[in-house]
């Protein structure tokens, strides 16, 4: 009997991805700059990375759940208010706030400090939200509510 070792090709390691200070795809709407760090493409669409700044008396979404994704949001300064259904929250620098699917949830930064957060998406499905309502920006049209509420409907979320 032989002994017969099979020998395979080296695995090549998965690409790193590496996003450098100004690097990312930016999004503006209104008085909110985003600033994709990861849409999912280099993480088999597991997970998305954004960091958000949102400047003084910013409002935000309307509140609203999301069906399919956990939405994770990590307060790097400022303070950012959370709105879970009937509760407020403000969320100071070094403050985690996760939002499971079906929560119905908002934020806005009422400050006169412009805050800072790092959002995260499981999967990764809501980096294409922001990406159609800067289109619709770029096109001159208004976000209206229904517009809103349009584009949430194709990535599972609706108003709350």
């Amino acid at each position: 009997m032989t002994d017969e070792t099979e020998t395979s090709e080296p695995q090549a390691d998965p690409a790193v991805s590496v996003v450098g200070r100004g690097d990312g795809e930016t999004i503006v709407l209104g008085t909110t700059r985003m600033r994709v760090l990861e849409d999912g493409s280099h993480t088999e669409h597991r997970l998305a990375i954004a960091e958000s700044v949102l400047a003084p008396h910013t409002q935000g979404p309307p509140q609203h759940r999301h069906a399919r994704h956990d939405e994770g949001f990590y307060i790097i300064s400022g303070t950012v208010r959370f709105t879970v259904g009937d509760e407020d929250y403000d969320a100071t620098s070094g403050t985690l706030v996760m939002v499971p699917p079906g929560t119905p949830h908002t934020f806005a930064n009422l400050t006169d400090q412009p805050a800072v957060m790092l959002s995260t998406f499981t999967p990764d499905l809501y980096v294409q939200y922001f990406r159609d309502l800067a289109d619709v920006l770029a096109d001159g049209r208004r976000l209206t509510p229904q517009v809103n509420i349009d584009t949430m409907n194709r990535y599972a979320t609706e108003p709350a």
